[in-house]
């Protein structure tokens, strides 16, 4: 296959985007992890999610305000670069892709526990093996079969969520209690949020510890700063996609935990199989479990998709700055980075031999190593967004078409957060393994610079070449 003439083609139209942004913000770490998350903080984790999609929601603000100034393929790869420097952008750029790679351990982990549903006796390793092959299949297609794929997948998911808020409270208002008859120990309704214990049951502790998984939950939505070099319209369609980022969170966060804790005593939420099939399950609700197990696939599904798809257009930003092999850049007749495609969907059978190895306790592992790499890349997307401020005069400034809001103020109190989240991962022993692991990659990424991208060589000069990385 020969390098495409004209690179990355934009076959992502609005509603592709829109509905992309949607799916991201719904995947595992509500369908599956959202029930760690809950027996750490209780109905307090709704507190939880709405600080921390606060912070996140800064974070594509920020993510926004440089890709509508220059949408490019890479995106915060590219940016990082260009105003942190090219180590900055190389470690970034790699990492983000790792984020990726580990996430995607963790779907498709989700995937094999959810066919468990269906399947108990069939051994994991063998619903993961299946995922990734035909995922990374349908990743070889163009981005506008992606597009398409993303969109009925994100459909799906949208609309069972909201069906299953309307019938929570379907069965909040009619008092169908967990045992099929309305009894005051087990009746549904909002009392449940603290007739357990209290609403903070396990204190502030619970809260701060809550976050670590909460902010996985919300790893993978800055994908829509990586669309922009692959959108038709970016500088309308990015910012209307980002503004619905604080919604999404009330709608499929908040309100969908809300009503789950409130129909179902949440000290009885496992963590055996998604909270969501296991309560409607309880309830005696069997088709309802049925469907949504359905949905839980789908959203596993989609989630996959869009990390191969985020990986691999990074891994293409990064070859365009000679700081990845530049079989990373090369194209197929339909305008997809296959090689980086390939190198992705290698990667994941990694998650096949964790699945036959230590099946049991893959999932916490992987999401806690996921949540640092997460963090890290939110964090170096604000701190380039606030070099890019300092390095703009205020005319450029005036000219931005997607600002910052409460700039400087918000975006520093959502660095603060971020470094406080890995105060979290360092302080409790279950997550302090993932800060070690993130923090020996940092320093693996720094060496590989050093050595193989160093700083005078034609492959580092590339990155600071104007017609590439400059700003418009």
């Amino acid at each position: 296959m020969k390098p495409h003439p004209t690179g990355l083609k934009r076959g992502l139209s609005a509603r592709h985007i829109r509905f992309m942004a949607l799916g991201s913000a719904i995947g595992t770490g509500l369908f599956y992890g959202s029930a760690s998350a809950i027996q750490m903080a209780g109905p307090a984790v709704l507190l939880a999610y709405l600080i921390g999609g606060a912070a996140v929601f800064m974070v594509m603000r920020a993510l926004g305000e440089m890709a509508v100034h220059n949408p490019v393929s890479g995106s915060f790869g590219q940016y990082a670069s260009t105003y942190l420097g090219p180590m900055a952008g190389f470690v970034l750029g790699w990492t983000y892709a790792f984020e990726m790679i580990i996430v995607c351990l963790a779907d498709v982990t989700a995937f094999g526990i959810y066919m468990g549903f269906w399947f108990p006796d069939v051994p994991r390793w063998i619903w993961v093996l299946s995922i990734v092959f035909l995922i990374g299949a349908l990743n070889l297609c163009s981005v506008k079969v992606f597009g398409e794929t993303e969109f009925w997948l994100s459909l799906l998911k949208v609309s069972a969520i909201v069906a299953m808020i309307l019938g929570g409270l379907g069965i909040m208002l009619f008092g169908i209690s967990s045992s099929g008859a309305s009894t005051p120990e087990t009746v549904a309704g909002i009392s449940n949020l603290w007739a357990h214990g209290g609403f903070m049951p396990n204190g502030i502790g619970g809260l701060i510890a809550s976050l670590a998984v909460v902010m996985f939950a919300f790893g993978g939505i800055e994908i829509i700063g990586i669309t922009a070099g692959e959108a038709k319209d970016p500088q309308h369609v990015i910012p209307r996609a980002i503004n619905a980022v604080p919604l999404r969170i009330l709608l499929f966060y908040v309100l969908t935990l809300f009503v789950l804790m409130s129909i179902y005593p949440w000290p009885q939420i496992g963590t055996q199989g998604s909270p969501f099939v296991q309560i409607f399950d309880k309830l005696g609700i069997s088709s309802a479990a049925t469907i949504l197990n359905i949905v839980v696939i789908s959203a596993a599904v989609s989630a996959i998709n869009s990390d191969i798809f985020g990986a691999g257009r990074m891994m293409y930003g990064l070859a365009e700055q000679g700081q990845a092999p530049k079989s990373f850049a090369r194209l197929s007749r339909q305008g997809v980075p296959w090689m980086s495609v390939l190198v992705m969907g290698a990667s994941l059978l990694g998650g096949v031999v964790l699945n036959y190895v230590i099946p049991e306790n893959v999932f916490l592992v992987i999401a806690s190593i996921a949540t640092f790499a997460t963090v890290w890349v939110w964090l170096m997307i604000l701190f380039t967004q606030v070099a890019m401020r300092r390095s703009m005069d205020s005319k450029e400034v005036a000219q931005l078409k997607f600002p910052v809001p409460f700039w400087p103020y918000a975006p520093a109190a959502a660095i603060v957060f971020m470094l406080f989240i890995f105060g979290v991962l360092g302080y409790f022993p279950d997550s302090r393994a993932a800060l070690l692991v993130g923090a020996i990659w940092i320093v693996l990424l720094v060496i590989a610079y050093r050595i193989w991208v160093k700083p005078g060589t034609p492959t580092a000069r590339l990155v600071s070449e104007p017609s590439l990385f400059s700003p418009h």
